[in-house]
């Protein structure tokens, strides 16, 4: 399936599609041509969060978002999912569309599924960019922290979107967004399916990817809002410290989903960085 987006006359077509990935079904959606870029998107979402980035990055680049298992397109994972075995199903996409090496990118729970990749399978990830990332909760934030989100997750799993979307938007916008992006976000969190965000929760709850940031190889970019309230700057400060080499870009005035709150100043930033890669084949 394809669609046409964007404000231009021509517009931005987006490729719909599904790929097999290990016996699971793996949704994507995918438009330009170029360097490969994969978008990892974080919860109570799916691959439809990177449509401001799928339209303006793919004038340079193959843009794919990804719906992780359990989100969008994609099956179900087991209820034991790990953040490993996420990594190791993104590893099996870029195989299987032919995107190795490739530039990642990740925001909150995708910006730890992102630095996995990197760990599990470093020879397949050309760049990283971390936005709103995590070591994992366990990694990043204090238990009784993880606890409440988690409780408060399980509370509401079950029950209709529309009784809890609500609560998340304060933590995940700093500013006035636009009437229609809100619109746009509520709309893809009404789709969160139970079987998917219990998974993803529990996986990141016990994630603790602190003591694997020193080996990250691949150049790293970490793109955080000033007023995340979710991942606020320590937990920034605490990854700029542990990945070497890497580049921490605060975006003012703004909060947690800063690829949809500040998109321009997201996509400029991310394409900057990308420049500035090799573009020959990565060691190993």
């Amino acid at each position: 399936m394809k669609t046409t987006v964007g404000g231009s006359d021509v517009g931005v077509v987006v490729e719909h599609r599904v790929a097999e990935v290990e016996g699971c079904r793996i949704g994507y959606h995918r438009a330009g041509d170029g360097p490969p870029l994969l978008l990892l998107h974080g919860a109570w979402s799916d691959g439809r969060e990177w449509r401001l980035q799928l339209e303006a990055l793919c004038d340079e680049f193959t843009v794919v978002a990804w719906d992780a298992p359990g989100c969008g397109r994609s099956s179900e994972p087991p209820e034991d999912f790990s953040i490993a075995d996420y990594a190791d199903a993104v590893a099996g996409l870029i195989r299987a569309l032919d995107l190795a090496p490739t530039h990642l990118v990740g925001l909150s729970f995708g910006g730890g599924l992102a630095i996995e990749v990197a760990h599990r399978h470093p020879e397949i990830i050309r760049s990283l960019v971390l936005a709103s990332a995590y070591a994992g909760w366990a990694g990043s934030l204090p238990r009784d922290v993880v606890e409440a989100r988690v409780a408060k997750v399980m509370a509401e799993a079950d029950q209709p979107p529309a009784t809890w979307i609500g609560s998340y938007l304060p933590g995940f916008f700093a500013t006035d967004v636009s009437p229609a992006l809100v619109e746009e976000m509520l709309h893809i969190m009404g789709d969160v399916r139970p079987e998917g965000i219990k998974p993803m929760i529990n996986a990141f709850a016990a994630a603790d990817l602190r003591g694997v940031l020193a080996e990250i190889t691949a150049p790293t970019l970490l793109l955080y809002g000033e007023r995340d309230e979710r991942a606020p700057l320590p937990v920034a400060e605490a990854l700029n410290r542990g990945i070497p080499g890497s580049e921490l870009v605060v975006v003012p005035g703004v909060g947690h989903v800063l690829n949809i709150e500040a998109a321009d100043a997201f996509n400029a930033e991310v394409r900057r960085f990308l420049h500035a890669q090799p573009t020959g084949p990565t060691p190993g």
